[in-house]
């Protein structure tokens, strides 16, 4: 499908918060193009922290606290209020914008039944830690589509800011029995690829995921692969709040895992966790990479007496490693060049023990390449918004597992 006339220039707003709960991650942009002409101008980008006793609330639904519908109605109408004033906030001193993609805050994603998202052991650990049977499900009783819940109800964004807004991207997909995850890499694909260079664009948040782009000739698009590669910040700020005891939520250019030395046999032991070896299609979340996961590699960790310096260096290398055993293992051919986006691409430790395990493969940031690397998620979800908008698919069938092409995102209209 392709609209019927040429597109525009359309100023739109792009909202995201990622799995890490640091915040919402705003992006002001002028679009133009379609696909190869496709063009973006970051007009403003812009981090809004939640009000601490909302993350606590959102943290502790992901990690599967009991709560009643009226909570979570509570809750959803809390995060669509503070993505409403983020997307004012982004537009004060600009022109404003006609159109927000909101992909909303992630609190729950399953993979397909069957697909190689699915829960391994640890996941299992998971739910009988939950109080559930893990014998016992919904995906048990025949149901083969995933499911995939992100808060902040787009009508009540468009409502309190009178601006058109597209949200829950990922249904559509997850409809025809695709992942729903990844959704960037086709923007990825018209911003970001190169006509004889083959790219990997990992972006490192709260979960680590990989687009390879191929050089762009012949039948390139269709060449082009995505998924989950594993943890990204998850781990590792969990880890810094727990060992901190609460005083910090992060770790700063990833300086105190540098001051350790990591425990390479630990990390060989967590590779071999199911996730890593499923072939892609697959997606995953903090419903594997979470709390629980976190307290079973510190016990892990107790054998090898390791001080918390050297816990998040073995953390870290774990994520650095399980990017680099991804590639290995699933990429047709290794990257000319990974880019970095995300809230780890400024983890200066993690982005040098990447570049130690890719070896001369050279590691960038999508800045070095003009696209922001803090808020290139946040574009993404401006411009699906734009296509939404004009008609256009979103999805790469290549990256999700979905069978076909499909319009993604609701639109509700603002105020008339």
């Amino acid at each position: 499908m392709h609209p019927t006339e040429e597109a525009v220039p359309t100023r739109v707003i792009g909202l995201i918060s990622g799995t890490s709960v640091d915040g919402i991650d705003a992006a002001l942009v002028d679009i133009s193009g379609i696909e190869l002409d496709l063009k973006v101008e970051l007009l403003a980008g812009a981090t809004y922290p939640y009000p601490a006793e909302l993350r606590e609330r959102i943290l502790a639904v992901g990690a599967g606290v009991a709560i009643s519908m009226a909570e979570l109605a509570e809750i959803d109408d809390a995060i669509a209020q503070v993505f409403a004033q983020a997307a004012q906030n982004i537009q004060i001193g600009h022109q404003p914008a006609t159109l927000i993609g909101s992909h909303g805050q992630t609190v729950y994603h399953r993979p397909p039944k069957g697909g190689a998202g699915e829960q391994g052991s640890r996941g299992r650990e998971m739910l009988t830690t939950h109080g559930l049977n893990p014998s016992y499900s919904l995906t048990a009783q025949g149901t083969s589509l995933g499911y995939s819940l992100q808060l902040g109800r787009g009508a009540l964004i468009a409502h309190l800011t009178n601006i058109a807004t597209v949200s829950n991207f990922r249904v559509a997909d997850i409809a025809i029995g695709g992942h729903g995850a990844p959704l960037v890499p086709r923007v990825d694909a018209y911003l970001l690829s190169h006509p004889q260079e083959g790219r990997c664009i990992q972006n490192i948040g709260g979960i680590g995921n990989v687009a390879y782009i191929p050089p762009r000739h012949g039948d390139w698009l269709s060449k082009i692969r995505a998924w989950d590669t594993g943890p990204g910040n998850s781990l590792l700020d969990l880890a810094v709040e727990h060992l901190s005891a609460g005083a910090k939520t992060y770790d700063e250019d990833g300086n105190w895992a540098a001051s350790g030395t990591p425990c390479n046999p630990l990390v060989e032991q967590w590779l071999n966790q199911d996730y890593f070896h499923l072939p892609p299609p697959k997606s995953t979340g903090r419903e594997l990479f979470g709390v629980t996961y976190l307290h079973q590699c510190l016990k892990d960790a107790q054998a090898y007496q390791l001080n918390p310096a050297d816990i998040l260096a073995t953390l870290t290398e774990l994520t650095a490693a399980s990017i680099f055993h991804s590639y290995r293992t699933f990429l047709p051919e290794m990257p000319q060049r990974v880019l970095l986006c995300g809230g780890g691409s400024r983890n200066i430790y993690l982005k040098q023990r990447l570049q130690f395990l890719l070896g001369s493969i050279p590691v960038w940031t999508t800045d070095e390449v003009g696209l922001s690397a803090d808020f290139k998620e946040a574009i993404a979800f401006a411009v699906l918004a734009y296509w939404r908008h004009l008609g256009i698919p979103g999805n790469l069938p290549t990256a999700t597992g979905a069978p076909q092409e499909v319009l993604l995102g609701e639109i509700h209209q603002g105020q008339s």
